[in-house]
């Protein structure tokens, strides 16, 4: 059976996540009744990384196995038309066969879009934070330090994974500005439940001087959910991108409406 390969992006707000679940709208229902459709079979997928409920993607990576062909070069295009409007293919590829988007990659890439004003955004409401007070760029790049390399992430867990453990690499966290826009950037070889809004939030509460600068890395030795900050929302977060041996979909989201 070939092996194929999707990148896709989407917009999180009307999906309940990733994870197919029956009786609601998720990013794997959809793309799973679209490919069952072309390929007159049941389809089932499996994803780089999973996304929680109104969690965005520019770079999600898919891989599944059909026993049926379908033409590459016309697979993203058909794709599309069976997809709904907020779901999009941006490549579809064969691949040797064994390929998992799940297992084979390398690092995952996340970046966290803040609206840093004092009032409201209209255009950005439901695509990234809006976090009212100053934040001080310099102050959640020295915060983010203690957070880069391997260690155990349990403090910045929501829930904790059914099986393994919850050791994990931060290859760098950065930030970036534009304006009145905040996109800070985690790369890491995987993510835990809530893991990257979790560290997000606590890393806002350092930048806004609500917290003090030692909070990540107490944070980080506690091994305490409650010894963390704040979980930033969902909506300001993207999977931007997965990396594997020669191939890379990042696609940093751009600091502009």
């Amino acid at each position: 059976m070939p092996t194929y390969r999707l990148v896709v992006e989407y917009d999180g707000s009307a999906f309940h996540g990733l994870q197919y679940q029956p009786a609601l709208r998720t990013v794997a229902g959809a793309l799973e009744d679209a490919l069952a459709r072309l390929f007159h079979q049941v389809v089932k997928i499996s994803a780089a990384g999973r996304t929680d409920a109104g969690v965005h993607a520019t770079g999600q990576v898919i891989s599944f196995r059909a026993e049926r062909a379908f033409p590459i070069e016309r697979l993203r295009l058909a794709l599309n038309a069976c997809t709904p409007a907020d779901l999009v293919v941006r490549d579809a590829a064969l691949v040797a066969d064994g390929f998992s988007a799940r297992f084979d990659a390398l690092e995952r890439v996340y970046d966290y879009l803040i609206v840093n004003r004092p009032y409201p955004s209209a255009i950005w409401r439901a695509r990234a934070w809006i976090v009212p007070r100053a934040l001080d760029d310099a102050r959640l790049v020295q915060a983010a330090a203690p957070l880069v390399g391997e260690h155990d992430f349990v403090t910045f867990c929501g829930e904790l994974p059914e099986r393994g453990g919850t050791v994990r690499e931060v290859f760098a966290i950065d930030a970036a500005r534009s304006g009145d826009l905040v996109r800070i950037t985690v790369r890491g070889n995987a993510f835990l439940h809530r893991m990257v809004r979790i560290i997000v939030g606590t890393l806002v509460d350092v930048a806004t001087g609500y917290r003090d600068l030692e909070l990540t890395a107490r944070a980080l030795a506690a091994r305490d959910r409650t010894a963390a900050g704040t979980t930033a929302p969902a909506h300001g977060l993207y999977l931007a991108g997965v990396r594997y041996d020669a191939f890379d979909t990042y696609r940093p989201v751009a600091l502009r409406p």
